[in-house]
């Protein structure tokens, strides 16, 4: 059974994947410089590889994605400009409020029950700005959704936001971009063809240690890597983690199909034992699966008791993630588990 060294089926979060041994042998070997001077070639080649991936002129390695995300908000959104965005959002709810004293920006939120944002929200807050309304300065999707079942965006539902925003610039929080690619058949560039900027998270389902890319046009890229440095993110010898993001991007994408399907398994199993908790398996499309309940810490201790971790992501709401370090068996351990949760 795939789990954590202690035993313990973690689904927690996509963040403690472990690398893979091909991302270690990658780690040991890898070509270094110095980054902050452009000079490691593992990063530039991590960099190439994702601008690519995702269509985009060039991207900067960083050490995470709210750092990736902040970025974006500096560099596209004008202090005292608001950025719209969904009400849950990664941005809006889980960087510990970095928006105001990083870019001196404000959220007009939106609801985002299904993950996506409702273009017509988008066309009031524009219009808002005639009627003495602060005037939005960007616009902020994040894709896949993770408080909403990990929902993937619909390409035609990003499209009509797009047309919507008109010059209003938007970013994309892809931390699991990937995951949505491979649920939907959507290339992970048709989507941020949608973007002037996006990003990608190297260590949630594509398992590399740490790290995040941001990419866009070059331009803005250019000024990222500055703003990078004045947020403490600047690194040196960073090819050695940067190699296990280039064998995450060429081996771990395919594979995240594994992951949606026994997220899909857990989402049954918990929609079984709570029907009332709002667990709608049909919704469970990537490796997000979330619930209600309203004693959440007594779940998670008998949860635990049986050597299943999960978490919370707001008060009454439960969440598991799969990923590359839980398998078929680890999953049939959590959903028995399940079955026998108060």
């Amino acid at each position: 059974m795939s789990s954590t060294p202690s035993g313990v089926v973690d689904l927690r979060s996509d963040t403690v994947t472990r690398p893979t041994p091909e991302m270690r042998r990658a780690m040991a070997d890898a070509e270094v410089g110095d980054d902050v001077y452009g000079e490691d070639p593992t990063v530039n080649a991590l960099e190439e590889a994702f601008a690519g991936r995702v269509g985009m002129e060039a991207a900067l390695f960083v050490p995470s994605g709210t750092m990736a995300n902040q970025l974006a908000l500096r560099l596209l959104a004008a202090p005292g400009t608001t950025v719209v965005a969904g009400a849950r959002q990664h941005v809006v709810v889980y960087e510990n409020g970095a928006a105001g004293p990083n870019a001196a920006v404000q959220f007009q939120t939106v609801a985002d029950h299904d993950g996506t944002i409702d273009p017509d929200d988008l066309a009031w807050a524009l219009e808002a700005a005639d009627h003495h309304y602060p005037t939005p300065g960007l616009v902020c999707v994040e894709n896949t959704h993770m408080p909403a079942d990990g929902a993937p965006w619909p390409i035609e539902a990003l499209r009509a936001l797009r047309r919507v925003a008109g010059a209003l610039r938007l970013h994309m929080d892809g931390a699991r971009l990937f995951n949505a690619e491979v649920a939907t058949g959507t290339s992970a560039a048709a989507y941020a063809a949608q973007a002037t900027t996006v990003m990608c998270c190297l260590s949630k389902g594509l398992c590399a240690p740490v790290g995040s890319v941001l990419a866009g046009p070059a331009e803005v890229m250019a000024k990222a890597r500055a703003e990078r440095q004045r947020l403490g993110g600047g690194m040196r010898q960073a090819g050695v983690i940067a190699a296990a993001g280039l064998v995450g991007l060429r081996t771990m994408v395919e594979r995240l199909a594994e992951d949606h399907v026994r997220a899909r398994r857990l989402a049954d199993a918990v929609a079984e034992r709570w029907p009332e908790g709002g667990c709608r398996p049909e919704r469970v499309r990537t490796n997000v699966v979330t619930w209600r309940h309203r004693a959440t810490q007594v779940v998670r201790d008998h949860l635990a008791g049986e050597g299943v971790l999960v978490g919370t992501i707001a008060p009454g709401v439960l969440r598991m993630v799969t990923h590359h370090d839980v398998d078929d068996e680890a999953v049939e351990r959590a959903c028995k588990a399940l079955a026998g949760a108060p």
